[in-house]
C-alpha cells in the first residue's frame, strides 16, 4: 500500500509556529474529551447517589481505583503507541506509521480479551484485598463483573482516540465522546427509573454507550483516506514496532498499575471509617479528576508536541514547549481549585444528599485542591520524557514517591501519629509534592549535562 506524504486538515503538525498556540489548540478538545469521558462514570455517581442509595454509592467509588489498575496499564500501551505514531509523523514516515498503525490496533484486540478475562475473574479477591464492608460487596461485584464484561469498547475507543491525537486531531474524539457521553446519561436514567435495574442497570449503560463509541472510532479509522487509516487485511504484529511501542509504554503502564494498586490501600484506610467516609471520598475522588482534567490534557499535548518535534529533530523546540505547557497547566489547574475550595459544599452535593457524606467529601476536597499545582509539574514534565522516549524516569519517580512514600507516610501517621480521615487524606498530597521535587530537579540535569546537550532516545526509522 502507497502512502501519501501530504497531511491533511484532520492531522495537527506541531513542529512549527506558535508554541502556544499549538498547545492550546490541541488540549482544549482534549480536555473537553476527558470531560465528557469522566461523565461516564461521574453520572453513574452522580444516579446512584441520589436514587439508589449510600451503599451504591460507596460501591461505585470503590471499585474506581480496580478499574483503573487495568485501564492506566492499556492506557500506557496507548501512551506509547502514541509517541511511536507522533515520531514516525514528525519525521513524515508514513509507511513506517501506517505499519505502527496496524499493529497497535492488532495488539489492542488481543489486550482486549485478555484484560476481559483478568477482570472478571479477579473482582471478588480485588475487593477483598480492599477490605470492602459487607453491606458494599454485592453492590461492588456486581458492578465490576458487568463493567469488565463490557471493557473492550473502552479499551477499543481510547486506541483509536491516541492514533488521532499522535497526528494531532483531537477534534473527533471530542465529537464522539459528546453523543456517547449524552447516550450514556439517558441510559442511566432509563435503567435505573425505568427498569429499576438499580447499580447494575448504570454499568448496562456506561458499557453500552463505550461499545459505541468504539465503533464509532473504528469506522472512521477504517473508511478515513488519511495518512492514519486503518487497512483490516494489513494487521499484523511487527515485532520491532511493538518492541518500541511497549519500551515506552511498559514503563508508564507499569506506574500507573502500581500507583493505582497502591491506591487501593489508600482506599483501605478510607474504609477504616466506614460507608459515609467511603462515600464522601467517592464524591471528592471524582472532583479530584475533574481538577485533573487540565494536567492530563496538557500531559498528552506534552508528548505529542515533544514525540512530533523529536522525530523533526528539532530538540530545543520540544524543550520549550515543555515549559510553556507546564505554565499553562499549572494556572489553569489553580484557578479550579480556587474555585472548588469556595465551592466545596454546592460541589459535593451534586453526588449527593446524605449531609455526612457531603461533610468528609468537603474534608478531604479543602485539604487536598491546591496540592494539586504541584501535580500539574509531575504529570507535564513526565508525559514529556516519555515523548522523548524517557518511560523509566518518570516511572521510577513517580513510584517512588506515589507508591513507596505514600505508603511509608500512611503506615508512619494512622499509628504513630494519629488515625483521622484528615491525616489519610494527605496521603495523596504527600506523593504530588515530593513527586514534583524529583522531576524537576532530573529534568533540569538531564537537559542541563554534557554542555546542554539532550540524550533523547529517539525512535529508530
Amino acid at each position: 500500500m502507497q502512502i501519501s506524504l501530504k497531511k491533511s486538515r484532520t492531522t495537527r503538525d506541531m513542529t512549527s509556529g506558535s508554541i502556544v498556540r499549538q498547545v492550546i489548540l490541541f488540549s482544549l478538545p482534549l480536555m473537553l474529551g476527558n470531560i465528557f469521558q469522566m461523565l461516564y462514570n461521574t453520572v453513574d455517581v452522580i444516579v446512584v447517589g441520589n436514587y439508589v442509595g449510600t451503599q451504591a454509592l460507596a460501591a461505585v467509588g470503590a471499585t474506581t481505583m480496580i478499574i483503573n489498575m487495568l485501564v492506566f496499564f492499556f492506557n500506557g500501551f496507548s501512551v506509547g503507541a502514541g509517541v511511536v505514531i507522533g515520531n514516525y509523523f514528525g519525521a513524515r514516515d508514513m509507511e513506517k506509521l501506517h505499519t505502527a498503525v496496524e499493529t497497535t490496533v492488532a495488539m489492542t484486540f488481543v489486550l482486549c480479551a485478555v484484560f476481559t478475562l483478568l477482570g472478571v475473574v479477579g473482582v471478588r479477591p480485588m475487593l477483598a484485598v480492599m477490605s470492602t464492608p459487607a453491606d458494599v460487596m454485592a453492590d461492588a461485584t456486581t458492578y465490576l463483573t458487568i463493567y469488565f464484561l463490557g471493557i473492550s469498547g473502552l479499551l477499543i475507543y481510547n486506541i483509536g482516540s491516541g492514533i488521532l491525537r499522535a497526528v494531532g486531531n483531537t477534534l473527533v474524539p471530542l465529537l464522539f465522546l459528546v453523543l456517547t457521553s449524552l447516550l450514556n446519561i439517558a441510559l442511566d436514567l432509563f435503567f435505573v427509573l425505568v427498569l429499576h435495574q438499580g447499580i447494575a442497570g448504570v454499568a448496562y449503560a456506561t458499557i453500552i454507550s463505550q461499545f459505541i463509541s468504539a465503533v464509532l472510532i473504528l469506522v472512521l479509522l477504517t473508511r478515513s483516506k488519511e495518512i492514519y487509516r486503518l487497512v483490516w487485511r494489513d494487521l499484523k504484529l511487527d515485532g520491532g514496532i511493538l518492541g518500541r511501542i511497549f519500551s515506552v509504554g511498559l514503563p508508564a503502564g507499569i506506574q500507573s498499575v502500581l500507583t493505582s494498586f497502591s491506591n487501593v490501600f489508600v482506599q483501605s484506610y478510607v474504609n477504616y471509617f466506614g460507608s459515609s467516609c467511603m462515600a464522601g471520598w467517592s464524591c471528592y475522588n471524582k472532583l479530584d479528576q475533574f481538577i485533573m482534567l487540565p494536567m492530563q490534557s496538557m500531559s498528552m499535548a506534552a508528548t505529542t508536541f515533544v514525540s512530533q518535534n523529536i522525530g523533526a529533530n528539532q530538540e530545543e523546540r520540544a524543550k520549550r514547549g515543555t515549559y510553556v505547557t507546564v505554565g499553562l497547566a499549572a494556572g489553569v489547574t489553580a484557578v479550579i481549585a480556587a474555585f472548588l475550595f469556595v465551592f466545596a459544599a454546592p460541589a459535593t452535593r451534586l453526588f449527593t444528599n446524605d449531609e455526612m457524606v457531603v461533610s468528609f467529601g468537603v474534608l478531604f476536597l479543602r485539604t487536598n485542591v491546591f496540592f494539586l499545582v504541584a501535580n500539574c509539574v509531575n504529570h507535564v514534565l513526565a508525559g514529556a520524557m516519555r515523548g522523548e522516549g524517557d518511560a523509566r524516569a518518570p516511572m521510577v519517580i513517580m513510584l517512588s514517591c506515589f507508591v513507596g512514600l505514600r505508603q511509608i507516610y500512611l503506615f508512619v501517621v494512622t499509628r504513630f501519629v494519629a488515625n483521622t480521615p484528615t491525616l489519610v487524606g494527605l496521603g495523596y498530597p504527600v506523593g504530588w509534592v515530593s513527586c514534583c521535587v524529583l522531576a524537576v530537579s532530573y529534568y533540569i540535569w538531564k537537559h542541563n549535562r554534557k554542555g546542554g546537550r539532550y540524550a533523547y532516545s529517539r525512535i529508530q526509522r
